[in-house]
């Protein structure tokens, strides 16, 4: 009897540790929750979308694998405009003016509202950008924002946080946003952030908790 009774305080000891490990991942879901090689954690709407009162619904829900030299970074967002593309970046810090800024590529809504992008590159702690001295650019574009000819030189910097942009200012009209210019796209004539990962402090980015 001895022996089953500390069989079965040994079963509710696991359950209570169990149950106090899944209250805390929820009570803290602005950090990346991480198992082993890999993190997880959502991105939210951002705070131009938010002030303007435009994509309620705006989400996006982010997993990076590290697959050992590069990672894997799969981006799912929803409650977007249907049919409509946005220019997804790595970011130094989520809200304006963003800082150092790298952009990824593109992610394209379906008939939902929804879509996903897979990225490849280095997305853990050692992500970072550096410009030991100045170096000469080439410029490609003149306008609505005009290429620099070269580069500010700086120290590295580490670039910890993702953003999402409507690649036009007309689409993020035609959803009720404002439809401010911004430079992030190819052409440099993007629309507003909407998605961000604000929810983390600015020093502290998702991709800072990926140690592989």
């Amino acid at each position: 009897m001895q022996r089953a009774r500390s069989h079965w305080k040994a079963l509710a000891a696991a359950a209570a540790t169990g149950v106090a490990l899944s209250a805390a991942a929820v009570a803290m879901p602005a950090q990346a929750q991480q198992r082993e090689n890999e993190i997880h954690f959502p991105m939210v709407r951002s705070a131009a979308a938010t002030n303007a009162g435009c994509l309620p619904n705006a989400a996006a829900d982010v997993e990076v694998k590290s697959l050992g030299p590069v990672e894997k970074m799969r981006v799912r967002v929803k409650g977007l405009p249907a049919h409509t593309d946005f220019d997804f970046f790595v970011i130094q810090v989520p809200n304006a003016p963003f800082g150092m800024s790298w952009y990824q590529g593109d992610i394209e809504t379906d008939g939902h509202g929804r879509g996903t992008g897979v990225f490849v590159g280095r997305f853990n702690i050692e992500t970072f950008i550096v410009a030991p001295d100045t170096a000469p650019a080439p410029v490609v574009h003149d306008q609505p924002t005009p290429d620099a000819a070269s580069n500010p030189p700086t120290g590295p910097v580490h670039t910890y946080h993702l953003g999402l942009w409507f690649n036009s200012p007309a689409d993020a009209a035609a959803a009720g946003c404002p439809n401010t210019v911004t430079p992030f796209n190819g052409e440099h004539n993007a629309g507003i952030q909407v998605l961000s990962t604000r929810n983390a402090a600015d020093d502290q980015g998702p991709l800072r908790q990926l140690q592989p």
